[in-house]
């Protein structure tokens, strides 16, 4: 299944979601590339989990906020999906990840880390994020 962006000038991007969980990080990658908050959401489940730093989850408009701060590097993200388990309409993905290059300062940016997420498959059979968790097993700051 192919992953295809809708770019409509003065728009919001919208990201065509998958059918294959195995493809929903390359549908993440899509919207968070495009630069829009808006087409980032579009591939969590309302009231999805995600932890932008490790021990502290953060759902809602916190959610919205935390996903701001990293398209605030101006930076892509390239994703390698490492494991696709799936049992009915739940997905484990497990997928090396990377945002690296100058930032808004000009100072190098360089994260990665190698996310356990959760992912379901709606209604429509398209797969949204459940919980993100891009930091994966890293320990919480004591």
């Amino acid at each position: 299944m192919s992953i295809e962006s809708n770019i409509v000038p003065g728009h919001a991007p919208t990201v065509s979601l998958t059918t294959d969980p195995g493809q929903h990080p390359a549908a993440f990658a899509e919207a968070f590339n495009s630069g829009s908050a808006a087409a980032v959401g579009q591939v969590y489940e309302p009231g999805a989990v995600f932890v932008p730093a490790p021990g502290r989850p953060v759902t809602g408009d916190s959610l919205a906020e935390a996903t701001a701060d990293f398209l605030g590097l101006g930076l892509p993200i390239t994703v390698l999906p490492r494991h696709t388990y799936v049992a009915d309409d739940i997905a484990l993905l497990i997928v090396d990840w990377v945002i690296d290059g100058p930032g808004p300062d000009g100072e190098h940016v360089h994260i990665e880390g190698t996310a356990t997420d959760v992912a379901r498959r709606g209604a429509d059979g398209l797969w949204r994020y459940v919980i993100d968790n891009p930091f994966g097993t890293a320990h919480a700051p004591r």
